[in-house]
């Protein structure tokens, strides 16, 4: 049995593998192209799925990752033929001629042509997003003082309230804007005077320590200060104050601006859109909660729910969920915790 020269440079491997470099054989099987990028999209459960192949000679492969593809050893150009298999030789051009001749009584056979290889459009690029200018932030008044003084008019102003006390005396120790679980008591105390109390001038002094903040990479940050103007934005705009609303609107998109490499923005608006459009409003939790009557845990869950919901609210809805929709179920929620 003979093998071809090129077949020895031949391997296979799984999609999940590929790296910058590569030369692979297109789904055609006859030409090879060289990848320019690889780009890892996850399932919605945070697992490796499609492998995004940009290739040198343009286009894009979509590839699952457990895919095996042949990549070739050897050096190649980014877009070239495979060469002919040993043992075949070339068709002379008489015999081609021949092959292709009319024979009486018979129609002409079609030429063959090699398959073209499909690449999927890009994602559609996501829409420039603008963060607020100064006098949008201006729109933003400065805190009453120190934020420990902050804090402590909301508890003087709720001597009964044992949330609110309980969270004032872990801040009362001084307010960390770099701590993690300090941001998230601060977020927790505006949110428990607005939905609680119904506070909604407390809850946005406190809230506003957190709202001016910038984006610092740090996803565990980000996420108190993300639900802090998720807050601000709806009791603004139940306040009748649009403009300040969609300053909070525009921050909350801050991470938004960060993507520079226009691939990877296309793919982060896919994912961001997606999870607008799917988000998790713990259905299952709640009615296993009603189910054993465990109105804790039901109330728990429902503020989990309320979270959500005001997040969708400041984006503008979703393309599943409306902004007229979302008013009813906010206010729903806010009416279920409330008691």
């Amino acid at each position: 049995m003979t093998e071809t020269p090129a077949a020895r440079h031949h391997l296979e491997q799984q999609a999940g593998s590929l790296t910058t470099g590569n030369h692979i054989v297109l789904p055609d099987g006859e030409r090879t192209a060289e990848i320019h990028q690889v780009e890892l999209e996850r399932d919605d459960f945070g697992a490796p799925a499609l492998v995004l192949a940009s290739l040198s000679g343009g286009g894009t492969l979509r590839i699952a990752v457990g895919t095996t593809v042949t990549v070739l050893e050897e050096e190649s150009h980014a877009l070239t033929q495979l060469p002919q298999a040993a043992g075949l030789p070339a068709p002379a051009a008489g015999d081609a001629g021949q092959a292709q001749a009319k024979r009486p009584g018979e129609e002409p056979a079609p030429a063959a042509s090699a398959p073209a290889v499909v690449v999927p459009p890009l994602p559609p690029v996501p829409p420039a997003v603008s963060g607020p200018s100064e006098e949008d932030l201006a729109l933003i008044p400065a805190p009453q003082g120190t934020p420990e003084a902050v804090v402590e008019a909301a508890a003087e102003t709720h001597p009964d309230a044992q949330g609110v006390l309980l969270l004032a005396d872990r801040l009362a120790k001084g307010v960390n804007f770099k701590s993690g679980s300090c941001l998230k008591d601060l977020s927790d105390l505006a949110h428990e005077l607005f939905i609680t109390l119904k506070d909604a001038d407390g809850a946005l002094a406190v809230a506003d320590l957190l709202n001016v903040l910038p984006f610092d990479g740090n996803p565990g940050r980000w996420a108190s200060v993300e639900a802090s103007l998720a807050l601000s934005s709806y009791i603004c705009r139940q306040d009748g104050q649009a403009e300040r609303a969609e300053v909070y609107e525009k921050l909350i998109r801050t991470p938004e601006n960060q993507e520079t490499d226009p691939f990877k923005a296309r793919m982060a608006a896919k994912v961001r859109q997606r999870s607008l459009n799917e988000p998790n409003l713990y259905d299952k939790e709640i009615f296993r909660s009603i189910d054993n009557s465990n109105h804790d845990a039901e109330r728990e869950w429902r503020l989990l729910r309320l979270e959500s919901l005001l997040f969708l609210r400041a984006h503008g809805g979703s393309e599943t969920i409306g902004t007229g929709e979302l008013e009813r179920r906010i206010s729903n929620e806010l009416e279920a915790v409330r008691g």
